[in-house]
């Protein structure tokens, strides 16, 4: 039997969405990147009624901005304290002009954009019928990855 290579995670991409499922996520990818001395990628996708809403002008972007620097800066104070290195970004998980922008592709997009060796995302809640918008990405993502996926 030949022998394997070891595992070994370079960057872990945690997808956010703001909400408490994905905080917990970012938990677990802050855990993972720490164990495997990796660096974190923290990706905010912005959901479908944000993206319509901002287009539309009924969506404050400022307070979308706002909102989303908050979540980013629990993410690095989470990070820093397991002295973990992160990078943000921000991404529309929704086009009304390109029917291909979904936040499954969105997600492995950024996954190949940053280098990702491993995902961590919130999976879809089985109690919530309004899901967060990550949590309908994650069988998507889970199928078509090519990183080990780790959905929480």
């Amino acid at each position: 039997m030949a022998e394997r290579e070891p595992f070994t995670v370079d960057t872990v991409l945690a997808p956010v969405d703001g909400s408490e499922e994905s905080a917990t996520a970012v938990e677990y990818a802050v855990a993972v990147a720490d164990r495997y001395d990796a660096s974190l990628h923290a990706l905010f996708v912005l959901g479908r009624g944000v993206v319509r809403g901002m287009d539309a002008g009924t969506v404050d972007e400022d307070d979308v901005a706002q909102s989303t620097r908050e979540f980013f800066e629990d993410v690095e104070r989470l990070a820093n304290d397991a002295g973990v290195e992160v990078s943000t970004s921000t991404a529309h998980g929704f086009s009304r002009v390109r029917k291909t922008i979904h936040p499954g592709s969105v997600v492995l997009d950024a996954a190949d954009s940053v280098g990702a060796d491993f995902i961590v995302l919130p999976r879809e809640s089985v109690t919530d019928a309004d899901a967060e918008v990550l949590e309908q990405a994650a069988e998507y993502v889970l199928a078509y990855a090519s990183q080990p996926v780790l959905s929480v």
